[in-house]
Parts: structure tokens; C-alpha cells; sequence
């Protein structure tokens, strides 16, 4: 059986691809809970595209977003904005990911799903569950890394209770 791949060697490659798959999102967290944000687009596509929708409007096929960005320029441009224009209170994010799903092929990438939480921490050190929700990844690989060539960010409810300004 010259050229036949064995179990083994089959799981051991969905290993591999599950745990390089968990890194991309585990630095995406990292990147804006160490508010390394510049980094951001980074992770994606030059043509990727990040979204953060809540949940109903995703339920009902409605379009409007609360982020839209449709290339990594946008995602850098978003970042430049947060830092030079944007007023807001400052505050830091913690994410929790979990339960990771690699849910098929499409074309040379993969599409996956997580779940998460965002707590999120005010200056005067006052935490609250900022967003919790789903997301749904279309990843491929550039030159070797693994990158987001769609992050669609659903959150559970129906409006935040307060400006959006750092990606969740």
C-alpha cells in the first residue's frame, strides 16, 4: 500500500491543523486584549473581511452591522480612528475562547466556529460581560500562516451598552 496515508498520519494532521487553527484565534485575542491592535489587520487577508453583527439581525438575514470592515486597510484604518479620533472611556478587554469547531473545507481554506465571551475592564477597575456570542471563521493559508479571510463576530444581544469602539 505504497502512497496510502495511514489513521495515524490522518490524525495526526487534524491535530496539527486544529491546534495552528486554535493560535490564529488565541493571537487575535492576545492582540486586542494587549492592546497590540495595529497588529490586527495582520491576521487577516489583504481582502478579508470582519464583521460584528448581533444576533438578530444575523437570524434575520438583515445586512447592518455594528463593525464592517471588508479589507484589512479598513481593519487598519478602524485602528488609526480608535487611536487619533475616537473619544471614549478607556477600558481593556478579556476574551474567553471556546469550543472550537473546524466545520469543513471551502476551497483551500477551512470554516470553523468558537464561542466567546469579551469581559470587559473600565479604568476605575469595574468589570462587566461586555459581549458574549459566536463566531464564524473562513481561514486560509498565506505564505505559511494561517490567516481570517472572514471573521463574522455574532453577538448575543440585541445592542452593547456602549460605543464599540475595539473589535470583539
Amino acid at each position: 500500500m505504497h502512497g496510502a496515508v495511514s489513521v495515524s498520519e490522518t490524525f495526526d494532521t487534524d491535530l496539527i491543523l486544529r491546534a495552528r487553527l486554535e493560535d490564529l484565534c488565541a493571537d487575535y485575542a492576545h492582540t486586542i486584549d494587549d492592546d497590540r491592535l495595529e497588529e490586527l489587520a495582520g491576521l487577516f487577508t489583504t481582502d478579508g473581511l470582519y464583521r460584528v453583527q448581533t444576533r438578530e439581525n444575523h437570524d434575520l438575514g438583515l445586512p447592518l452591522s455594528l463593525i464592517y470592515c471588508d479589507n484589512a486597510n479598513m481593519i487598519a484604518d478602524r485602528v488609526t480612528a480608535l487611536r487619533t479620533a475616537n473619544i471614549y472611556e478607556p477600558h481593556v478587554y478579556c476574551h474567553m475562547i471556546g469550543a472550537l469547531r473546524i466545520v469543513g473545507r471551502e476551497g483551500a481554506g477551512w470554516r470553523a466556529r468558537g464561542n466567546f465571551q469579551v469581559i470587559r475592564t473600565m479604568a476605575n477597575g469595574d468589570s462587566v460581560l461586555f459581549a458574549s456570542g459566536r463566531y464564524f471563521d473562513h481561514i486560509v493559508e498565506v505564505d505559511g500562516a494561517l490567516k481570517f479571510r472572514e471573521r463574522l463576530a455574532i453577538i448575543d444581544s440585541r445592542s452593547v451598552d456602549t460605543l464599540l469602539v475595539i473589535p470583539v
